[in-house]
């Protein structure tokens, strides 16, 4: 379905059009009729498929039809990265209309606690925020959300997966009981249905190729021991000369720092991302992969949701996600948007049945390489050699990779500029992933 059809406002339309969107995705399809209709919406699709413009676009159409002063709606998300791509988006899309936006997401400095304070006491129209920091504003007493119109949940399981289920509902707590509430996951796990029957009324419910890799994903995996997995890196990264954007997931926040000193000695150009990084220091690393000056990312799962970068060419688990759906979290990374991607996994004999999960979640099992020759012999497949775990009865991989005995012995991994959150800009529309690109295409980043 094209945008033109939804009926949205003609200053919005304007801005799809600069954006050069045309058709809009399954999600935005079903899910655009439905909040413009005020329904409460549970919506489950797999990352990378729109669902940030699903609900973007008919707010602010609503927004632009009738202005108000006030807090018009509230976007609850995860992560600060999830809330700076909202953010981002929405000032693309508002772009032509009187719609304001601020986000809220903490890490930064005096000054701007004073800019999020201003924004929600004064009423900027749209508010995105993560719950911890929104919680501390709105113990100040100085957050108005008398007006507010609509609740979005976005990346709810996330949410819940890191334990904010407590302050959603506190904040929840504090605003109006007549609002319409739009809730959407990549997943539909039971916890999730709990919270919607807590906050949504009589919901639609849109449901969308749940917990499954994107068909553009190709994806390998490696039997390797764990002192074979630098230099099994080594051999991909070198095997792949014109990959010019690469994300390695890596477990620890040890194992991301021992990743990135091992190849930084080896003069790649890598940097590296996780928890312990200052957030202008994550915008900076960022920014630097998005205009391609930065090769290669070595982060935790911080980036496996919320980051819209296009065109990344290759996803590395250096380590088996603990979470099945992570898997699926963080492969999401590429083939983004109807493109191709390779994803490559590796698989230690303690991660064995973990990956084992993973293949039950994708319905499908995957051959099992072994690592080149020069690295020596890997473990083989055998889901019940993980310590504590029985085995779990006849399932096999379609490669086995070498026998039993020690590993080799081969070398082992030792080892934003400041961004002004004003809700409108004079001039042109903001560039960058929202900007006009030659031909049609549709809005399909998260």
């Amino acid at each position: 379905m094209k945008f033109t059809e939804f009926g949205l406002n003609e200053r919005l339309l304007e801005a799809i059009g600069y954006m050069n969107y045309e058709e809009a995705t399954p999600i935005q399809d079903q899910a655009i009729p439905q909040i413009l209709d005020q329904k409460d919406l549970i919506g489950c699709a797999q990352t990378g498929t729109g669902k940030t413009a699903a609900f973007t676009l008919p707010i602010l159409h609503k927004i632009a039809e009738k202005p108000d002063q006030g807090i018009n709606t509230l976007i609850l998300c995860p992560t600060r990265e999830l809330a700076i791509q909202i953010d981002q988006l929405i000032q693309g899309l508002a772009y032509f209309t009187d719609a304001t936006c601020y986000a809220v997401y903490g890490g930064g400095t005096g000054p701007e606690w004073e800019r999020e304070r201003r924004a929600l006491s004064q009423g900027s129209d749209i508010i995105i925020a993560t719950p911890g920091r929104l919680k501390s504003h709105i113990a100040n007493g100085y957050v108005d959300f008398s007006k507010l119109e609509h609740l979005i949940l976005d990346e709810a399981d996330r949410m819940l997966d890191i334990g904010f289920y407590d302050d959603i509902i506190q904040i929840i707590g504090k605003l109006p009981k007549k609002r319409q509430s739009l809730m959407f996951s990549a997943t539909m796990a039971p916890k999730i249905r709990k919270l919607a029957k807590e906050i949504l009324h009589d919901p639609a419910e849109i449901n969308l190729a749940m917990s499954k890799p994107a068909e553009g994903v190709t994806q390998e995996v490696f039997l390797a021991f764990e002192e074979q997995k630098d230099p099994l890196v080594r051999h991909i990264l070198d095997k792949h000369p014109d990959y010019d954007s690469i994300l390695i997931f890596c477990s620890t926040k040890r194992k991301v720092s021992q990743l990135s000193r091992f190849l930084e000695r080896k003069k790649y150009n890598v940097q590296a991302m996780s928890s312990d990084y200052e957030q202008e220091e994550r915008q900076k690393v960022l920014l630097s992969f998005k205009a391609r000056k930065t090769r290669i990312v070595v982060a935790t799962d911080v980036l496996s949701r919320g980051i819209d970068i296009k065109d990344i060419n290759l996803v590395i688990n250096y380590d088996v996600p603990g979470d099945a759906e992570d898997y699926v979290h963080r492969i999401g990374r590429t083939a983004r948007a109807a493109t191709k991607g390779l994803a490559i996994t590796f698989v230690s004999p303690d991660e064995m049945y973990k990956f084992a999960r993973i293949e039950e979640l994708i319905e499908r099992q995957l051959e099992k390489q072994a690592p080149p020759e020069e690295l020596g012999k890997g473990p083989r497949w055998d889901t019940g050699r993980s310590k504590g775990r029985k085995r779990s009865g006849g399932r096999g991989g379609s490669g086995r990779s070498g026998g039993k005995g020690k590993p080799p012995r081969g070398k082992s991994g030792k080892g934003r500029p400041p961004r002004s959150k004003n809700s409108r800009r004079k001039g042109k529309p903001p560039q960058g992933k929202d900007s006009a690109q030659k031909g049609p295409r549709n809005a399909s980043g998260q």
